[in-house]
């Protein structure tokens, strides 16, 4: 076993309901002023309605800013900063799905007084010098996992997306009340349940900083995630269900924020950059394409997962025999869900395939963890797989 390090988030809270003590959680830090960075569909929806009471009652000033759109830009960003510097924020909280708690973690860090960068100095790995505000997650979907992980992703051009990587954006507190997410559609719960998926599988298969604790994380986050897919969209007031989702999505990004994501994330950015295909579908779109150019590189390792996430369905057989049972299992999967499986059921032109090649071979961040190299002809091959 190799040398690792592995950090998370530093407290979780598991608990349907427990976003309604928000309050009394920033009053126990002290602090007097909030801003809590979220989306317009959020407050429409009436998910802060039992939220603000709490802020009231514990005499803190609580500012909302509700403009982050699906991969938010980095306009986006420089507006929630802002908002949080007009109120003269002490704590931030982010609520949402992935794109509010990314706005979140950056303007943690922009509004910290410790900060004299600019927005476009973060982007990158560890380039963050100084501290953050405090910083409290809420997931309202059950996928990315950026409650627990110390990365955000920003568009930053009309097709092109940046990250910033550091520890310094690993979250204080992440607080997962599986109520919130029981008025998701359908096929929102399928996107973001197989993004988190993902998360588990590319993480068990990265070939930099995979550890035994990702490995056991993975392992777990893939049978939460596939016993309980189906009954979350199907039957979306399942609390059950929708609690586990939640968990096994935590689960699955503690694991990948140690042991990173690789090719079937770096082909789905351009995805979105280009045809606005959002994240989860994106990558539920090249995940088996993904793993079947990787199997001559990993197919024990698909084996070792395939238990897990097959569940009931899983047949012993050689590495190669598993992992092609398994990526039919996952296409089969998608479709039960409803999700499409080819990109021309997209709106994805064929003709833009080398582009997409292209644009995905500026993905080296992601790229150098995958099992098997990729080149720009494999990531057109792919593409034309998944057309």
């Amino acid at each position: 076993m190799g040398a690792f390090t592995f950090s998370t988030t530093r407290t979780i809270i598991n608990e349907p309901g427990a976003a309604e003590r928000l309050g009394s959680l920033c009053a126990d830090r002290g602090v007097t002023s909030v801003l809590l960075v979220t989306d317009a569909g959020i407050v429409g929806a009436g998910l802060l309605d039992g939220v603000a009471p709490g802020f009231r009652n514990a005499g803190i000033r609580l500012g909302v800013f509700d403009q982050v759109e699906a991969d938010p830009s980095d306009d986006t960003v420089l507006k929630a900063l802002a908002a949080a510097q007009e109120i003269d924020a002490e704590l931030v909280i982010g609520f949402g799905g992935g794109s509010s708690m990314d706005v979140a973690k950056l303007v943690a860090v922009l509004a910290c007084g410790s900060c004299t960068q600019a927005l476009a100095e973060l982007y990158g790995v560890d380039n963050i010098r100084g501290t953050r505000l405090p910083l409290i997650q809420v997931p309202t979907t059950a996928g990315t996992g950026s409650e627990v992980t110390p990365i955000a992703i920003v568009t930053t051009g009309e097709t092109t997306k940046a990250g910033v990587v550091s520890p310094v954006l690993q979250p204080d507190i992440a607080l997962l009340d599986a109520a919130l997410t029981v008025g998701l559609p359908p096929k929102v719960t399928a996107a973001t349940g197989i993004d988190a998926m993902v998360h588990a599988i590319e993480a068990y298969t990265s070939v930099h900083r995979k550890n035994p604790l990702s490995d056991m994380l993975a392992r777990e986050a893939l049978g939460l995630l596939a016993r309980n897919i189906v009954t979350a969209v199907q039957q979306g007031s399942n609390l059950q269900a929708r609690g586990n989702m939640l968990l096994g999505a935590l689960l699955a990004g503690q694991a990948f924020a140690n042991a990173p994501v690789a090719a079937v994330h770096a082909l789905a950015y351009p995805l979105g950059g280009h045809f606005h295909i959002p994240h989860g579908l994106s990558n539920s779109l090249v995940l088996p394409h993904v793993m079947g150019f990787n199997a001559p590189a990993c197919a024990g390792l698909y084996a070792e997962l395939a238990p897990n996430i097959m569940g009931r369905d899983f047949a012993p057989g050689s590495n190669a025999e598993i992992v092609d049972s398994l990526i039919g299992w996952i296409e089969q999967l998608t479709e039960t869900v409803g999700l499409p499986l080819r990109l021309r059921d997209c709106g994805v032109p064929e003709a833009s395939i080398e582009r997409l090649a292209a644009d995905a071979m500026e993905q080296q961040r992601l790229l150098v963890n995958n099992p098997r190299p990729v080149t720009e002809k494999d990531a057109a091959a792919i593409y034309r797989a998944a057309y």
